[in-house]
């Protein structure tokens, strides 16, 4: 992708999903436990659910983004259940590449093998906050592949904040808004994502723990 081209999109991509962060109204929660809220409001990029996650984990945030940072090789593919492989399509720059990643069957099955095309934008605040921001963008070396319904990510991400006074925890807010694709029940969907998230939160804890002795 043109470097350019490439850069434009990422910077409006890290601040529509900043927006998500700062804007606070027109959330519904629908699952909560074990200090982990999941909520959710109409997305205004596809008919669908932009979905919000919070909560408090332990380890810094520097171990907590060790566990989910969007690298080949990388720790996720080990601990996440929703997430079979990730691979680098293009390396833009240091912090900004595109990336293709693999889920699983689901939902007893309902949901087929999905694989997502997405640009990648790694970004630090200065209060010590790293982000992960991505979107769906096609790409010619990574055209729809057999055995996998491609799905279509729209601006998403997560944010690892530090917690005042607390060192060694981080608050991690991630938003989700993807679009499976294919012929899906809207119930399917609509019951999968937050049953996701809350397990994605529970999974990195242990994750953090296991590899990082938090």
């Amino acid at each position: 992708m043109d470097l350019a081209r490439a850069t434009q999109l990422s910077e409006e991509l890290a601040e529509k999903v900043l927006q998500y962060r700062r804007d606070a109204s027109g959330w519904k929660t629908c699952r909560e436990g074990n200090g982990v809220s999941i909520s959710w409001r109409p997305s205004v990029e596809f008919p669908g659910n932009l979905y919000r996650g919070e909560g408090i984990l332990c380890g810094t945030p520097e171990k907590v983004w060790d566990c989910i940072k969007p690298v080949a090789g990388g720790l996720r593919v080990k601990w996440d259940e929703n997430v079979t492989s990730f691979e680098i399509i293009e390396n833009i720059t240091d912090t900004l590449c595109i990336g293709r990643t693999c889920t699983p069957s689901a939902a007893m099955k309902l949901i087929s093998p999905r694989d997502f095309v997405d640009l990648v934008l790694v970004k630090k605040y200065e209060n010590g906050t790293i982000c992960s921001n991505a979107t769906h963008v096609e790409h010619p070396l990574c055209p729809p592949k057999p055995g996998f319904v491609r799905g279509f990510n729209h601006p998403c991400g997560c944010f690892c904040e530090p917690v005042p006074g607390e060192p060694s925890k981080t608050n991690l807010v991630s938003y989700f808004q993807t679009d499976l694709s294919g012929y899906l029940p809207q119930s399917v969907v609509d019951s999968f994502f937050p049953r996701s998230m809350a397990g994605f939160y529970a999974n990195l804890q242990k994750a953090v723990r296991t590899f990082h002795g938090w």
